[in-house]
């Protein structure tokens, strides 16, 4: 399934987003998260060893709901799956994340030896009041 504009537009704004996953102990496991889209999937970016990070394997079930900060009720809710987890640009992307939310181009929260990884949601379902 391909986003289409409205949904697309609502992410490039500063718009934040919550990840669900089912945790080891059955319940769902939610947490706040920047948002990226190339066009086709959502982007989330992580460091290595987070519990997002553990729990997204590839192919498992996972919804993010994005709202927008200045107007809550203007909300998607995707659900998809996990299509894969890279290193590769990772360190860029969070970067450019930075900018886009804090107006900082250098991530500050970062740890010398933390790594970060770009986790891809390839959407299946799409809702909301956007």
């Amino acid at each position: 399934m391909k986003l289409d504009q409205n949904v697309i537009s609502l992410i490039k704004e500063r718009s934040f987003g919550h990840v669900a996953m089912i945790d080891s102990d059955g319940f769902p496991h939610v947490t706040p998260v920047w948002v990226d889209t190339d066009g086709e999937r959502i982007i989330i970016n992580t460091a290595v060893g987070t519990k997002k990070q553990r729990l997204a394997r590839a192919g498992i079930p996972v919804s993010v709901e994005i709202s927008n900060p200045s107007n809550p009720y203007r909300y998607v809710l995707v659900k998809g799956r996990v299509a894969e987890q890279t290193e590769k640009g990772a360190d860029e992307h969070i970067n450019k994340m930075s900018l886009k939310y804090t107006g900082n181009g250098q991530y500050q929260k970062r740890s010398p030896d933390e790594k970060r990884v770009i986790i891809y949601i390839e959407p299946l379902k799409v809702i909301g009041n956007y």
